[in-house]
């Protein structure tokens, strides 16, 4: 990097100073890594003013000062830079927002006796803070161990009108890296949401007799929610609907563990309550930081006409019995899952005629929000299930996921919304 051919003083002709500074600045914003913009940042003023060393330390989110860079005359980084400098003159700086020079500090009244500046023999020193919008985000720091007297006012004021350059440079590099970040976040939550997808059923079921219908809406990109249709032996058929304690891309992920492990164990289950035990078991071994799940399992036997399901701590499936034209609530059998391997389930079953069906929902139906934070609730819920008992599947749902679409307008979800039905035709 080429050094300025005279070191700038207060005599340095205003139209030199001025191009100087016009080069800096073109320097610093002739790239948005923050690293790079950094390290021309501290050559930049290494060269300008002549020092040693040079250093530039940034506030991190808690506001503490932090090393980014530290270099020397050659341009080559300094290694453990926090035992290379006189740290009261760093923080106050930082803390009173205005630059400081002195010319020996080994002289110094207020710094003669600190232990850094005689240990590492600092005689000139000059600080500036960088300001950003009235507030200090840091400080640019250069000294030299072997001159005394080398800064002077002009040297002063120079460094201050290049830090003012630096923090824009600085504050664009760090705008635009979180901006990559955030594409990068996103780019990673659709490829975890397109994942989602996947592990969903592609079609429901065909089974004579029967007809199926569901819906799935995540209030993120990603959903802790999730239904699924196990296929579990001859004439067997499992239903599920589950709901992750957490939200966001750790419930996705847990979501993803739940429905291999509630598959593997049906797989091998004599009976839905055997194989939500199992499951059970397995979750419990690999739920970390609190998380669980309520789900509930229905196997449905179309051979025999019954169907058999387990509630584990979730909200209990809606029956529609077409005999008695009734409308009631499966209570739980069990616990949720994830919390104790030992916890045992039951399974309740029922017979199953023509015209009867079984909805399955999570608490994002119910509890899902109007304008006025009101909630949408079991009552409508029951009321659009009675108006709608003798339509299609697919019809109840339709009919649903319209009924809540109109009831938050343009609320945005908190929750996850999923549910499923199951009719007997």
């Amino acid at each position: 990097m080429n050094r300025p051919s005279e070191k700038a003083n207060v005599t340095q002709p205003s139209g030199e100073r001025l191009a100087l500074l016009y080069r800096v600045s073109q320097t610093f914003n002739s790239s948005l890594d923050l690293d790079e913009v950094l390290n021309r940042v501290i050559d930049e003023v290494i060269a300008a003013t002549r020092a040693e060393r040079g250093f530039v330390m940034l506030r991190d989110e808690s506001g503490r000062l932090t090393f980014r860079a530290a270099r020397g005359m050659d341009q080559r980084t300094i290694d453990a830079p926090a035992f290379q400098i006189s740290r009261t003159v760093i923080e106050r700086v930082a803390r009173e927002s205005r630059p400081l020079l002195t010319h020996n500090a080994q002289n110094d009244e207020w710094l003669r006796e600190r232990t850094s500046v005689i240990a590492l023999g600092l005689r000139s020193v000059l600080c500036v803070p960088l300001m950003l919008k009235g507030e200090s985000i840091g400080v640019v720091y250069v000294d030299n161990r072997l001159q005394t007297g080398l800064f002077t006012s002009g040297d002063l004021e120079l460094l201050t009108a290049i830090a003012s350059s630096a923090s824009v440079a600085i504050d664009n590099a760090r705008l635009y890296q979180v901006a990559v970040e955030k594409g990068r976040l996103e780019h990673e939550l659709q490829v975890a949401r397109e994942v989602q997808v996947s592990l969903l059923p592609r079609e429901t079921p065909r089974v004579p007799g029967w007809e199926f219908a569901a819906h799935w809406q995540p209030a993120r990109e990603v959903s802790g929610d999730f239904y699924d249709f196990i296929e579990s032996g001859p004439d067997r058929l499992g239903i599920v609907i589950a709901d992750v304690s957490d939200k966001g891309m750790p419930a996705a992920l847990f979501m993803a563990l739940t429905r291999s492990i509630l598959r593997a164990s049906a797989a091998a289950a004599e009976s839905p309550a055997q194989c939500i035990t199992q499951a059970n078991r397995l979750i419990c071994a690999d739920a970390t930081n609190g998380m669980f799940v309520t789900l509930c399992y229905a196997q449905l036997n179309s051979a025999a006409g019954e169907l058999t399901y387990v509630n584990a701590g979730h909200n209990p499936p809606l029956r529609y019995r077409a005999q008695d034209d009734q409308l009631i609530e499966l209570e739980r059998t069990g616990a949720i899952l994830g919390f104790d391997e030992a916890l045992p389930f039951e399974q309740r079953t029922f017979p199953v005629a023509a015209g009867d069906f079984i909805f399955l929902y999570t608490d994002g139906v119910t509890e899902a929000l109007d304008a006025q934070q009101r909630e949408f609730g079991k009552e409508r819920l029951r009321q659009l299930l009675w108006a709608q008992r003798r339509a299609s599947a697919e019809v109840i749902v339709a009919a649903l996921e319209q009924a809540i679409g109109s009831f938050t307008g343009s609320t945005a979800p908190f929750d996850d919304i999923t549910f499923a039905i199951a009719k007997c035709l």
